[in-house]
């Protein structure tokens, strides 16, 4: 077996036991390569059905294009999309594009405080979540079933050991679970899957005729590209095989401050 059949099969195996093990789960889905890749993988683990609703949380601050993607996909898969907003913070205008609010602020309120309201509405106990340990230093400090309190809150100091493939998935009814089945990955692999699968992706990855193109996807307000020439998945993998360059280098929110990551992600961020 080759290792992205390896890596499949394992994130297979986490999605598998946690649709065992938990009554109302759902997906995130950002609409960027990781999560659709991890949509791609559910669709192998489940024969070609989702049996749980993916949540796409809404700031109104996308790219056009990602959600004309995101409403393409879901009408030819056949998908179950819940979109969420946090819709009285946009109503106050305290966002970061007013200018009434920092980039980390307005993360906390539009992305965390709106997926909170879902979860209320909707009762999800467990969330599936595309994160990779390489991504971020915050997200390596993660497990493949990660217990948050019921405010969403995340005790890193306090998880429970992974060893062996022996997971944890017994916890206190009040606990929220977020499942994390790419953690193994790299954002190499990422690429290279997308390769062997032939998998659609969006069109914002790949350089534009002004020599640039996205490598990871959030609001337009706070996300730049890249310069680059990746015009397709070979030149990306390419271009990924020869750079140092950070893989949220573009994304304005994580230089507000030095520890701001880490605190939304405490706080209950994604």
């Amino acid at each position: 077996m080759d290792y992205l059949s390896k890596l499949e099969n394992q994130s297979i195996y986490i999605m598998r036991e946690a649709f065992n093990k938990f009554e109302n789960l759902a997906m995130l889905w950002s609409i960027g390569k990781d999560s659709t890749v991890l949509l791609w993988l559910a669709r192998k683990a489940f024969f070609g059905h989702v049996p749980f609703p993916l949540v796409h949380v809404d700031t109104t601050f996308k790219i056009p294009s990602m959600i004309e993607y995101r409403d393409r996909i879901v009408k030819e898969w056949n998908l179950q999309l819940v979109v969420g907003m946090n819709e009285a913070q946009l109503k106050s205008g305290v966002t970061f594009p007013a200018g009434r609010a920092t980039r980390v602020e307005c993360c906390g309120t539009l992305k965390k405080d709106a997926l909170r309201q879902v979860l209320d509405k909707h009762h999800y106990t467990g969330v599936i979540v595309g994160v990779r340990r390489d991504e971020e230093p915050t997200r390596a400090k993660e497990r493949y079933f990660s217990p948050r309190d019921k405010n969403m809150e995340w005790n890193v100091e306090d998880q429970p050991p992974e060893l062996w493939d022996q997971f944890k998935t017994d916890f206190d009814k009040d606990t929220h679970i977020r499942i994390h089945p790419l953690l193994h990955w790299t954002e190499l692999n990422i690429w290279e899957y997308i390769q062997r699968e032939k998998m659609p992706i969006i069109p914002l990855y790949y350089a534009n005729e002004k020599g640039e193109r996205y490598r990871s996807l959030g609001c337009y307000p706070c996300t730049g590209s890249i310069k680059s020439k990746a015009s397709n998945v070979a030149e990306i993998i390419a271009e990924l095989r020869n750079t140092r360059v950070p893989e949220r280098s573009g994304r304005a929110q994580d230089k507000e401050s030095e520890d701001a990551f880490e605190k939304l992600r405490r706080d209950g961020y994604m």
